[in-house]
């Protein structure tokens, strides 16, 4: 059984496989004081709650934007299940990151995963992207590599800042309004976080298109994916899984060097 987890700022993705085939998955605050011991204790209920057994894990794989919390997993993973956990990098991602980039080793691994899945479930040129914390748009060219991307504050980062600063505004429920033009402070709101939101992300995409010259097929992911995808005109897949699919689909291909390794 394959065991993927994508610790990201605000939530932590958790989905299991048995082979390649999709079995479950659970989304959970991230803490960043969590101990290795209080996530290995929660992962157990997670997955005994499904039926599922710890000790029935194979294969590990984690993209974690949390450093303080990437140790922490591998030692829950390890304690719980023996096995050592594939890290998402760049360089775990072989031929998609092998363009010039400044920095590689600063490209968030959650942005690394959901690039090797796009690639691989949609094939290039695509673009991906992931509402979460940030707004993370990625860039695949025509030939199959990373060029690039796009970081802006996320659908939910945004409401908070505006919630926290204007006394008078009260927290709301993000979702989109009937029309633009809100006739209540409340639909006023909504209009100007998703649909807001929904025209930025058109916005830039279509900068990128003018940018590499061509159009590419767009894939949305994330908590908020859904809500946004349906008020854009360039988003034309939603894949709520799309990051774990990168991690699973990274440790399909780490996983035999390293028992080859091993066996060495």
């Amino acid at each position: 059984m394959l065991l993927a987890v994508d610790v990201g700022n605000t939530q932590t993705v958790i989905g299991v496989y048995d082979q390649s085939e999709f079995v479950g998955m659970w989304r959970v605050a991230t803490n960043r004081t969590d101990t290795a011991d209080e996530l290995r204790a929660r992962l157990l209920l997670l997955l005994e709650a499904a039926g599922l057994s710890l000790a029935d894990v194979s294969t590990a794989s984690l993209a974690s934007v949390v450093p303080q919390l990437t140790e922490s997993w591998r030692k829950a993973i390890c304690d719980g299940a023996g096995v050592e956990t594939i890290v998402c990098t760049a360089e775990s991602a072989g031929p998609l990151f092998k363009r010039a980039y400044a920095n590689p080793q600063e490209i968030g691994a959650d942005r690394i995963a959901d690039a090797v899945a796009a690639a691989a479930l949609y094939g290039t040129p695509v673009v991906v992207i992931d509402f979460g914390t940030a707004t993370n748009i990625e860039v695949l060219d025509k030939d199959g590599f990373f060029i690039g991307g796009i970081i802006a504050p996320g659908v939910q980062t945004s409401a908070q800042a505006l919630f926290s600063r204007a006394s008078r505004l009260a927290t709301i429920d993000l979702v989109a309004p009937e029309m633009p033009i809100g006739v209540d402070t409340e639909t006023a709101i909504q209009s100007g976080i998703v649909l807001g939101e929904a025209d930025r992300v058109d916005g830039l995409v279509r900068r990128v298109f003018a940018q590499i010259g061509y159009e590419a097929t767009v894939v949305a992911t994330g908590g908020l994916a859904s809500l946004v995808a349906e008020h854009s005109s360039v988003i034309r897949h939603v894949n709520p899984r799309l990051t774990i699919e990168g991690l699973r689909l990274l440790a399909e291909v780490s996983r035999p060097m390293e028992l080859e390794h091993e066996g060495a």
